[in-house]
């Protein structure tokens, strides 16, 4: 058997002694030794990287599919930063009036009406219940000499 089927048998028996653990006591990697350095499995979703020792570090390059969702991420992220960056831009400014927005002579006197037939309505419900209103009531303070 290869070198190569040899370090997969052993991931692959590693992965599953880690994922029949306890949550507690599983690692989210598993780094193997290879002939070039090693190889790191992500033991919750199976995805392997290359990775090598330089300096007293161990640099592991991203597969395909980490890229990937890295650079959705980064995508998803430009794209809030920047609703965010307009919404604060927005704040603070009062915004422009918008003559078409405004209602027009006939529409104000509509609506002035409307409100004039309301008063004149509410004013007669409180006069049945016996409200005569500041204006009608009788000089009730005495009278200084």
């Amino acid at each position: 058997m290869s070198r190569t089927g040899t370090l997969l048998i052993a991931l692959a028996a590693g992965f599953l002694y880690a994922s029949s653990a306890p949550a507690q006591d599983t690692a989210n990697y598993t780094l193997e030794k290879t002939q070039d350095g090693f190889v790191r499995m992500n033991n919750k979703t199976g995805e392997m990287s290359i990775c090598q020792e330089r300096s007293g570090q161990l640099i592991c390059k991203l597969s395909a599919e980490e890229r990937a969702a890295y650079e959705e991420d980064i995508a998803d992220l430009k794209m809030r930063l920047g609703k965010l960056e307009n919404t604060v831009a927005g704040m603070g400014k009062i915004p422009p009036v918008v003559r078409d927005a405004l209602p027009s002579d006939e529409e104000f006197e509509k609506g002035l009406s409307y409100m004039e037939k309301f008063m004149r309505r509410f004013m007669g419900i409180a006069r049945e219940w016996g409200y005569e209103g500041e204006r009608n009531k009788p000089d009730t303070q005495p009278q200084k000499t």
